[in-house]
């Protein structure tokens, strides 16, 4: 069983920055993938961005170019860095990995 705590969302204005944090209850080098989605009020969930074991990351179109996954073995979390917001990134953000475990989610709020 994992358990995944997500923090540093928060109200930011167009063109800024926030770097979300998950932090794993278990060694993430366990984990063969750990992904982040978000969910917009009145939209379908999407995936954003994802790292793998062998640090091999992959992002949504929206993300591309703008966010960077990346993870710090040694505190046992993973990161998004998101740069270059955009209204539309507003949402609960989550990490989720295989298995089903979802943490909490971390508001984001870009206002335009």
């Amino acid at each position: 069983q994992v358990q995944l705590v997500e923090s540093g969302g928060g109200l930011v204005q167009a063109g800024g920055s926030l770097r979300l944090s998950c932090a794993a209850s278990i060694s993430i080098f366990s984990i063969n993938v750990i992904n982040w989605y978000r969910q917009a009020p009145g939209k379908q969930r999407e995936w954003v961005a994802q790292i793998t074991r062998n640090d091999l990351t992959a992002y949504a179109d929206s993300a591309k170019g703008r966010f960077t996954i990346s993870r710090d073995g040694a505190k046992n979390t993973v990161y998004l860095q998101m740069n270059s917001l955009k209204s539309e990134d507003t949402g609960v953000y989550f990490c989720v990995t295989p298995g089903g475990y979802w943490g909490q989610g971390t508001q984001v709020t870009v206002s335009s």
